[in-house]
Formats: structure tokens, C-alpha cells, sequence
């Protein structure tokens, strides 16, 4: 087995339960880590044997576009996506993190991070 990871994807969006942040947007963060066999690619250097990590980071920016209240729901969307499209890959890890949070206080940033195996994920 061994870990894709893809970290500190930036990405402006409209997520949010406020008005305000439907229309006004937010920068948010998401950092993405998967699991896969990566034997055969590490010996045959094909992309075909590998996960994709092109096709990861524009399932993460696709899947941002679509608004939600939720940062759960958002990071749920991407991991049925990424076991959808990736066959390859046994467990997701996301991390969905709005930056600069309208919470009335001094907070760099809230997350929440959803971690899942294809066996399990429904």
C-alpha cells in the first residue's frame, strides 16, 4: 500500500448556513490523502497503474463549485467521488477547512476532516 497525499488546496467557493457567505464566497482549504497499491506503478513508472493525483485535485475543485451549507456534505461528495472514479483506491481522508470563518471572533480557520475506507463508505 502507499498514501497520495495533496495538501493545501485553495479554492474559492460559496459554502455556508449564512446569506452572506452564499453570495459573497470564502477561501477555503482542503488537503486530500489516499490510500492505494502503488507497487505496480512504482516498478512499471505508468500513469494507467497509478492514482491520478491530476484527476484528484479537479474532483476536489469541482466538487467545491457546487454550494452546500455543510463542510461535511462537501467533503462527502468528494470522497464519492474519488472511490467512484479511481478505482484503485482502498480509503479517503478530507479535510475541508474554511479560512477566515464569519464566527465572530479571531479564528484562522474551522475544519472538519471525514475519513473513510470503500468498504464502509455509504
Amino acid at each position: 500500500m502507499g498514501i497520495i497525499k495533496l495538501e493545501n488546496i485553495r479554492v474559492f467557493a460559496y459554502h455556508g448556513c449564512l446569506n452572506e457567505e452564499t453570495k459573497i464566497g470564502s477561501d477555503y482549504r482542503v488537503d486530500l490523502q489516499v490510500k492505494a497499491d502503488l507497487k505496480k506503478s512504482a516498478v512499471s513508472d505508468k500513469l494507467q497503474d497509478t492514482v491520478d493525483y491530476v484527476l484528484l485535485n479537479s474532483i476536489v475543485k469541482e466538487e467545491m463549485t457546487v454550494p452546500s451549507k455543510l463542510l461535511e456534505t462537501v467533503a462527502r461528495r468528494i470522497m464519492k467521488r474519488v472511490f467512484k472514479e479511481s478505482e484503485m483506491v482502498k480509503k479517503v481522508s478530507v479535510s475541508v477547512s474554511k479560512i477566515n470563518p464569519p464566527i465572530g471572533g479571531d479564528v484562522e480557520m474551522v475544519s472538519i476532516k471525514m475519513i473513510s475506507t470503500r468498504k464502509k463508505f455509504r
